[in-house]
């Protein structure tokens, strides 16, 4: 094909393209949806919808629900998205020691990333109860009000936490949301202090969470791993017991990405503070 033919079809084909992301996009933002709703919401016809939609299916990025016949991203989606994580084999490694917390608390556990200036989940295991906190993978979060959040900054450069920061929004989520930067870095101090950080129902409303750093080989911290729980099922005597095991789980990842002098160990407890 000569060039003049690929200019020719070159509209069309960007066309095309923009209309799989914005497919793509919309399925991102709700677990299952109908061909009618992303026609109405995206503008665009319903035939051309159910086309593109019926690739994605052929190609593995999409999965149909046999009963309602709704659409939502399979899981090829996810492992495509994982191989742009800096650390592709963090959530292969975090797989089983989640799952792990999973089943000894009985609650949700999150593994996040810093993405730009918010968390991000990319793996996830949810609770046994039926009430348990509501995320998915993919959702950002704030660091001024999560543990995950609160554990990165905690554990991360002063230079480079600062400019983090620069870019982050300190909104009010709930009565307390920490929202003045110089208390949020106060706090920060407390958690490096402790070994663990702390959301008290500040980013969801009766949601406590408990969270740890984990460390690549330079011992630099490039996720966070967390248990939720609802505050009803929460009991402030079992924290120790909870961040032991959080702590566990970090340091058998930790060392999965190379480290091999894991910070929250008590030998380097001295050396929490800066």
């Amino acid at each position: 094909m000569d060039d003049d033919a690929l200019d020719s079809r070159q509209p069309e084909s960007v066309a095309a393209v923009l209309k799989v992301f914005a497919i793509l996009q919309a399925l991102g933002e709700s677990a299952e949806t109908g061909v009618s709703d992303l026609s109405v919401r995206l503008a665009m016809p319903k035939a051309t919808v159910y086309r593109f939609l019926q690739t994605m299916k052929t190609l593995g990025f999409v999965r149909q629900d046999g009963d309602s016949e709704r659409y939502g991203l399979a899981m090829r989606m996810f492992e495509l998205g994982t191989k742009a994580l800096q650390y592709p084999e963090l959530v292969e490694l975090a797989k089983h020691p989640m799952q792990m917390l999973a089943d000894r608390t009985g609650e949700t556990v999150h593994l996040g990333m810093l993405i730009d200036s918010e968390i991000i989940y990319v793996h996830k295991v949810d609770s046994r109860h039926m009430l348990g906190m509501y995320s998915r993978v993919g959702r950002r979060a704030p660091l001024h009000c999560t543990a995950i959040g609160k554990v990165l900054m905690a554990w991360e450069h002063p230079e480079r936490r600062e400019l983090i920061l620069d870019g982050a929004s300190f909104q009010r989520f709930r009565d307390k949301t920490i929202v003045d930067r110089q208390d949020y870095l106060a706090e920060l101090d407390r958690v490096r202090s402790q070994g663990f950080g702390e959301d008290r129902e500040e980013f969801d409303d009766h949601i406590r969470c408990l969270g740890v750093p984990i460390f690549d080989r330079l011992n630099q911290p490039v996720a966070g791993l967390s248990v939720s729980f609802p505050t009803f099922r929460y009991d402030e005597a079992r924290a120790p017991e909870l961040v032991a095991m959080l702590t566990q789980a970090s340091r058998q990842v930790s060392q999965g990405l190379g480290c091999t002098q894991f910070p929250l160990d008590p030998a380097d407890a001295g050396s929490r503070r800066r």
